[in-house]
């Protein structure tokens, strides 16, 4: 299954957002992962539409995580992006062409349906036990110590 580059943004956007305690404009956003200011914002407003993050207005505005890191899954961010529909739709390819089995043997799920349903459960149980808290703790395990609270520096850093 693939998951659209905007989950990518809009984690590492959630992730650095743990570290302010004040609102940081989506161009602020935009330059630190160096991508477009205007894509970064679709992806920011569709966290914003899911209730994940806020969206401040103002001088002083831009957007400050909705909820505690630790409430916020993986999940959450991958729907708030890609939507909540699953990577695999059955369309009872079983029931068509020459060979066709009739709709009324068609009782239960086939095998492969069953396969793929366990899958994407299996897939949205391991993204629902991994929190925005989480992947924040690792940033300085992996990246450094210190690195997670000077990204925050740096995003509340006046640039004007």
């Amino acid at each position: 299954m693939k998951m659209s580059g905007g989950v990518e943004w809009a984690l590492h956007c959630c992730v650095v957002l743990t570290s302010v305690a004040e609102p940081v404009p989506a161009a602020r956003l935009a330059q630190l992962h160096d991508v477009s200011p205007t894509y970064l914002a679709k992806q920011l407003q569709a966290l914003a539409r899911a209730g994940l993050v806020q969206s401040v207005q103002g001088k002083s505005g831009g957007y400050v995580l909705a909820r505690p890191p630790a409430s916020i899954t993986l999940l959450d961010v991958v729907e708030a992006i890609d939507g909540p529909d699953p990577a695999f739709v059955c369309t009872e390819i079983r029931q068509r062409g020459p060979l066709a089995t009739p709709a009324e043997s068609c009782t239960t799920p086939c095998p492969i349906s069953r396969a793929m349903a366990k899958a994407e459960s299996a897939r949205r149980a391991a993204l629902r036990s991994v929190s925005i808290a989480d992947l924040a703790g690792q940033v300085d395990v992996d990246s450094g110590e210190g690195t997670l609270n000077r990204v925050g520096i740096w995003l509340g850093a006046d640039t004007a």
